[in-house]
């Protein structure tokens, strides 16, 4: 039997016996190529080797062995060769059983091959797949390799016109585009955002009666039957879309507020209805996604990591699914249990079936609850830390979802006043009670809006009839300010994607963390920031490449890949439309053969409204230009944030050069400097004599002069002045001459060992001494400046070290706690290129957006599973294998 990881293999031989041999293919064993060097010999001359699709020949994928995995594929032949039968029994959707039709391909198994799947991993669950086998689905191993090829395509196509018209190593996605183009719209539509101002007034009424609630508070709804101006009344740009509300300004709200006071006033209206609030459904990988982020601060990709380990430890069902659906089995166990736990007049007479509402809902074929046919409550799992909480949540919301209605009132009421110049004033207040919480005893889910009142949070009024007359305890003018649309978070970008169709909600997580790892987006806090790259990139591929980022033509493409997947469309003429174009409509390869009319300058320019002031972003980063005097843009600094009154302060700010003297050897003047690479030092040089003769006075012998050759002076012969990067503790600010002058001097030579010279300089990983193609690491800088021949001596007879632990290990500047995945606490470190986290084992640095001071034990143990698998994979992302259905592929 095969599975995808290690964990799974594991879990499931434990209920297997001794008649199975379980082995993991640790994920994809082959995709299209990557690079150059794995195009195979006979291929390399092909005009689509670099593609990896022969598209003149039906989009014919050309399939490689993955570097890391030709071992394990060994592996695994020499187990198949002691078998009568192999299980493929990898993931139950679209991808596992890509990687089962890629195992079936490569190991050419001489047995029978059968199709195992399974939503959960128990001992029932297990052994009734390995009796209950199947065939592979072609059709969704079909639709899969279409999906791989499309996002090649896209990729390898449109990514070069990035390299060449925006930034080097830049790359595109069929929806990490449209991801950040969404990203990127919600910031214009900050950047053009008008605040709008308005006042309102709050009163507090007494009722004078005994019981309580005595008092309440209502707001002014209208002035003399016309409606008060609220939020919701007023654009984007700042005005009032309707002519039939009263805007307040704060003078008239006050004048109002002072001519209420101290007047009668009288209930007008008491309006109270029945409410109820049916249960949430059961997870599915979306809503796991939301609500982890919103409960627990978990991103996308970490919810799905932790979920991973408790479904291969069988904790919970599959984790990628659309379903919301139970089986019976689970909802009688969900049933049995809120009963158990609460009470049975908390369960319906009739269990709850759920039905998806999501499009072409496919992958798993059951929603995401606790595993088995009776659930252990949380206590009861062993779990601690993140699987804990997880669990805990996937728990209390499929209990919950078989649980009855929370049921109450909800009351409205409406208040009446007259103020001293006869204007009649009215006031309204909203509250509600719950006089059964049924499913909210279990669970109440959380809002993208902190400001959103809870489902189980009640706001209860005064018991009070139409007439009753009230006093006002205060009458007090409120001013407000529109605010500018939310930016979006991890979790609100998941909910937009799906509800407009676009992608598979299983990739959103790492979608997500592709935009995030590209430098697209970067976080602060929870929201997701674009940067000014991507503001380029959506430029250009706004105006260029229209339909690729079009948000219905995306949607189009996943209903065409699910129609393949369902046996109603033919891949190869889907991809033809897609790449040679169909019908008069360009393709994908005539839009991204001719660029020449794309202006890179242009698609990388924003003018700051109402300034002469440009937004450039250049190959090292944006910047301020203005008449050809430039500004870097701190990389921190958010594009909405970018005003004009914020353009005019980056430009006042001093460039940072200094003069700090003159060196008394040279005469050259020093200054201080910040650079692209931090704070330096360097000699101003004077200006080079010209190297032709300008004087026309013949030779003393009366000949004729040698004709002078005209031309510049070669670069690699004109002298270049001394630089030095200031150390840790130095400052532009503080530094003096003689510190400069130090810094210039190196580096600095300390004699000869064995005919060698012996030099102190300082470099990328530190301050150090070399002898030759040999170093040793001093402890800090300062000791550039006092270490001698003899301690150089010393230094080279004791054996080299490497690592970070070459110098005092610095005290950690946080302690986070224990990383999940190795179970090792996990620390943030100052390190020579910016802070890092670490668990003694892996090294990640902080990524743009991160902070010291507010990064969690999620985000770092996100850091460090992200640099795992790269390590893991000699340096670069995992790639993903794409499927085959066709025998025997080019190979």
């Amino acid at each position: 039997m095969i599975v995808e990881s290690p964990a799974k293999a594991k879990t499931i031989a434990g209920y297997l016996g001794g008649g199975y041999i379980v082995e993991s293919s640790i994920g994809h064993i082959r995709d299209l190529p990557g690079s150059a060097s794995e195009v195979p010999a006979k291929y390399k001359g092909e005009a689509w080797a670099k593609l990896g699709v022969d598209v003149d020949h039906e989009f014919e994928p050309l399939y490689v062995v993955n570097a890391d995995k030709k071992q394990q594929v060994q592996k695994l032949k020499k187990a198949l060769a002691e078998a009568d039968e192999l299980l493929l029994a990898t993931d139950e959707d679209r991808e596992g059983e890509a990687i089962a039709w890629h195992l079936q391909e490569v190991l050419k198994p001489k047995v029978p091959v059968h199709r195992m799947v399974f939503n959960e991993i128990t001992r029932d669950a297990i052994r009734a797949a390995a009796a209950n086998p199947r065939e592979l689905n072609l059709r969704l191993v079909d639709a899969q390799e279409t999906r791989r090829i499309l996002d090649r395509l896209y990729g390898y196509e449109v990514s070069p016109v990035l390299w060449k018209k925006v930034m080097p190593k830049l790359s595109a996605g069929r929806v990490q585009s449209v991801a950040t183009r969404l990203v990127v719209e919600r910031e214009r539509e900050r950047i053009a955002f008008v605040p709008a101002h308005y006042w309102d007034i709050q009163a507090e009424f007494d009722t004078g009666k005994a019981e309580e609630p005595k008092a309440f508070k209502a707001g002014l709804v209208s002035v003399d039957g016309k409606r008060v101006a609220q939020g919701r009344d007023f654009a984007s740009d700042g005005t009032l879309k309707t002519r039939d509300a009263l805007h307040l300004d704060e003078e008239a709200a006050r004048g109002l507020a002072d001519r209420l006071t101290d007047r009668p006033y009288e209930v007008k209206s008491v309006e109270r209805k029945p409410y109820t609030r049916k249960p949430y459904p059961p997870f599915r990988t979306t809503t796991l996604q939301q609500e982890a982020s919103r409960k627990l601060g978990y991103s996308a990709k970490y919810t799905m990591s932790v979920a991973q380990k408790l479904y291969e430890n069988g904790f919970i069902t599959y984790m990628r699914t659309d379903s919301i659906t139970l089986s019976e089995t689970a909802i009688t166990a969900a049933r049995r249990q809120a009963a158990s736990l609460f009470g049975a007049e908390y369960v319906p007479d009739k269990p709850r079936v759920y039905a998806s509402k999501v499009k072409n809902a496919q992958e798993a074929h059951e929603a995401i609850r606790p595993a088995g046919d009776s659930f252990r409550t949380p206590g009861e799992t062993g779990l601690s830390g993140d699987q804990f909480r997880l669990y805990e949540l996937i728990w209390k919301r499929t209990i919950a979802s078989q649980m009855k209605d929370a049921a109450g009132q909800s009351v409205s009421i409406r208040v009446t006043g007259t103020s001293t110049r006869n204007e009649v004033a009215e006031f309204g207040a909203t509250g509600k009670t719950i006089t059964f919480y049924g499913f909210l005893k279990a669970y109440v889910e959380s809002a993208d809006d902190p400001a959103t009142d809870r489902d189980d949070q009640e706001r209860r009024l005064p018991n009070l009839q139409e007439h009753d007359p009230l006093t006002a305890l205060a009458m007090a003018a409120e001013g407000h300010s529109t605010r500018p649309p939310a930016r979006y978070t991890e979790a609100s970008l998941v909910k937009e994607l799906e509800e407009r169709e676009i992608g598979r909600p299983s990739t959103y997580a790492s979608i997500i963390g592709t935009i995030l790892d590209r430098g697209y987006v970067f976080k602060k806090g929870t929201a997701l920031v674009p940067s000014f790259l991507a503001f380029a990139v959506v430029n250009l591929l706004e105006q260029h490449f229209g339909n690729l980022v079009d948000y219905d033509f995306t949607a189009h493409m996943e209903d065409g890949l699910d129609e393949i997947a369902r046996g109603e469309a033919e891949r190869v003429r889907w991809l033809t439309r897609f790449y040679f174009g169909d019908n008069g409509e360009e393709g994908l390869k005539d839009l991204t053969g001719d660029i020449g009319d794309i202006d890179a300058k242009e698609i990388s320019s924003f003018a700051i409204r109402g300034t002469d002031i440009v937004i450039r972003v250049g190959r090292y980063g944006p910047y301020l230009d203005r008449d050809g005097e430039r500004v870097n843009i701190p990389e921190d600094l958010a594009p909405d944030e970018l005003t004009a009154e914020k353009a005019e302060e980056l430009f006042a700010q001093p460039s940072g050069d200094r003069e700090l003297g003159t060196d008394p050897a040279t005469g050259h003047a020093i200054i201080a400097k910040s650079g692209r690479f931090g704070p330096y030092v360097t000699e101003v040089l004077p200006e080079p004599e010209s190297a032709t003769p300008t004087s026309s006075t013949p030779p003393a012998d009366g000949s004729k002069p040698a004709p002078q050759k005209r031309g510049r002076t070669k670069k690699a012969d004109a002298v270049k002045p001394r630089t030095g990067s200031l150390f840790k503790s130095m400052s532009l600010d503080t530094i003096t001459l003689e510190d400069a002058l130090k810094l210039l001097s190196l580096p600095r030579t300390l004699g000869e060992i064995d005919g060698e010279p012996v030099t102190a300089q300082n470099g990328r990983f530190g301050p150090y001494i070399k002898r030759g193609t040999d170093s040793r690491s001093l402890g800090s800088e300062e000791e550039l400046f006092t270490v001698d021949l003899d301690k150089a001596k010393e230094l080279f007879a004791q054996p080299k070290q490497r690592g970070r632990g070459r110098a005092a290990a610095a005290a950690p500047l946080r302690e986070l706690g224990n990383d999940p995945a190795s179970e090792k606490p996990v620390v943030v470190k100052e390190g020579r290129f910016g802070p890092y986290v670490t668990d003694g084992e892996t090294n990640a640095s902080l990524r743009k957006g991160d902070e010291v001071e507010s990064i969690t034990i999620q985000r770092a143990a996100e850091l460090l599973a992200e640099r795992r698998e790269k390590v893991a994979a000699g340096g670069g992302p995992k790639k993903k294998a794409a499927p085959r259905r066709k025998a025997p592929t080019k190979s």
